[in-house]
Formats: structure tokens, C-alpha cells, sequence
């Protein structure tokens, strides 16, 4: 298998990657694993002692789970996997509180976390707004979690499409195809269609140019693939394919040892 990045977003959030020589059962498992068990930090219970806000204490617990902070996997472990056993220590658990009265904005920088270590990803989000005299006061606990039990835990959004294959037979109508494709895949030069090799990656497998004409063959590769993995900010992605492989292998151990 080979691994390749082909690109970054200026934030360093989302990156593209090229997987050669690989399945889309493994691909996929990837996937998988990154939405659903690479654990992350998220508010998890909240002691609501003071809220004359417009929103109802619901909204308000919602809002809040849905913050991400920023993760150490290192410092934190799972409530299940704890020495405390889910009881309740520093090392499965980070303390929030806040207290405010209106007139204004509460933001997610308002909170006041035991660890200086763990921050809201984006300070400025807001959280609700109070009025003159309206007051909210909480205590909350964060702990880390999993995707599979809630997608406030999820560190990623993940996608992936076999590398686009386009094979051209036929094409009696070249100008219809070239204005067909939505992401200029290909180039018409003295009424001869070809394909433009720096745009292929760009291809999204829409099919539009096969629609226009029968003679052009377009599928997804079933062992190279084109990788998405943009994070909510809660862990660099580095550490997320690290957390989500460790994963995998820990799986194929305990299914060896079962054996």
C-alpha cells in the first residue's frame, strides 16, 4: 500500500490523500473506525444551577455537548477503561463551570476548564445570548467518548471515492462532453477529445460526460482510492489515522487471539 497527501487547507483541517493498493473493504474500515472510535474530549453532564435564559435547559445542555475541545489521548482514558471504573477521576473526566449575567454574549471562551490544556477548538462560538438581567450558572463535566454513542464525540468527517477511471471509445459530439463535466476533466483540441491528467483527481465519477455520450466509459477504481478526512479541530490528523489504525490492529489482535 502506498500513501500519499495531495493536499492542505490553509487551517490545516482538511487533507486530500491518494491510497494505492489497497481495498475498499479496508478503505472503508478507515473510515469506519475514525467516525466511530477514535475517542474525543465532549461535554457530557451538566448541573444546570442557574438559567433565566431564552433557552430552555435542553437546548442550552445540547448546545454545549456540541463544543469541541481540543484532545490529549495521552493525559485522558475512556470512563470504561479507567482505574476508576466510570466512577469519576482526573484522569477520565475535565471540570467546566461558568457563570454569567446579562446583558451579553456568552461564548465558548467563556468557560472556565480545570485544564489549561483543554480549550474550546473555536473560542468565538456562541452559546446564547442573555439579556439585562438574565443570568446562567452551570457546573458540567467533559470525558472522552466515541462516535458510535454519540456524534458529538466524532473527530472527523471522512469520505472517500475510487480514483476516477475514464476510458474514451467513442465520442462523435466532443463539444457536449467538455461542456458537460462540471469539473473541466477534459480538453478539446482540433475536434479531438482527451483527458486533462491535472484535473482527474478533480473527477467526482457524476457520470454527466457518459450521459451526453455512450462512448465514454467512467468508474471508480476498486484498489486506488482518493481519501477526505476533514476534523472538527478536536485532534491534528496525523493523530487521527494514528488512533484509528492502532484501532484496526487492536482488532485483528483480539480476533487472533480468539482464534
Amino acid at each position: 500500500m502506498e500513501v500519499k497527501r495531495i493536499s492542505t487547507s490553509q487551517d490545516g483541517l482538511k487533507q486530500k490523500f491518494l491510497v494505492k493498493d489497497s481495498s475498499p473493504a479496508f478503505i472503508n474500515a478507515l473510515r469506519r473506525a475514525i467516525l466511530a472510535y477514535v475517542p474525543t474530549l465532549a461535554i457530557e453532564d451538566i448541573e444546570l444551577q442557574k438559567n433565566s435564559s431564552a433557552l430552555y435547559d435542553e437546548i442550552l445542555a445540547h448546545r454545549l455537548g456540541l463544543i469541541p475541545l481540543t484532545t490529549d489521548l495521552e493525559t485522558y482514558e475512556l470512563p470504561s477503561e479507567c482505574s476508576c471504573k466510570g466512577e469519576g477521576c482526573a484522569k477520565c473526566q475535565v471540570k467546566i463551570k461558568l457563570s454569567k449575567m446579562g446583558p451579553c454574549t456568552i461564548y465558548a471562551e467563556d468557560l472556565k476548564i480545570s485544564d489549561p490544556k483543554v480549550k474550546p477548538v473555536y473560542p468565538k462560538m456562541p452559546i446564547v445570548k442573555l439579556l439585562g438581567n438574565q443570568e446562567i450558572a452551570f457546573e458540567a463535566i467533559a470525558q472522552l467518548g466515541r462516535g458510535k454513542q454519540h456524534s458529538k464525540w466524532s473527530p472527523a468527517h471522512v469520505y472517500y471515492q475510487g480514483y476516477p477511471e475514464i476510458e474514451i471509445v467513442d465520442c462523435p459530439n466532443p463539444d457536449e462532453v467538455k461542456a458537460a463535466c462540471p469539473k473541466d476533466v477534459f480538453s478539446l483540441s482540433k475536434g479531438e477529445l482527451s483527458i486533462n491528467k491535472s484535473k482527474l483527481e478533480e473527477c467526482d465519477l457524476c457520470k454527466a460526460c457518459s450521459n451526453v455520450c455512450e462512448g465514454i466509459k467512467v468508474k471508480g477504481s476498486k484498489k486506488d482510492f482518493l481519501l477526505w478526512i476533514e476534523s472538527w479541530g478536536q485532534l491534528p490528523l496525523k493523530e487521527i489515522l494514528k488512533a484509528a489504525l492502532n484501532y484496526l490492529e487492536g482488532l485483528g489482535k483480539d480476533f487472533e487471539k480468539s482464534l
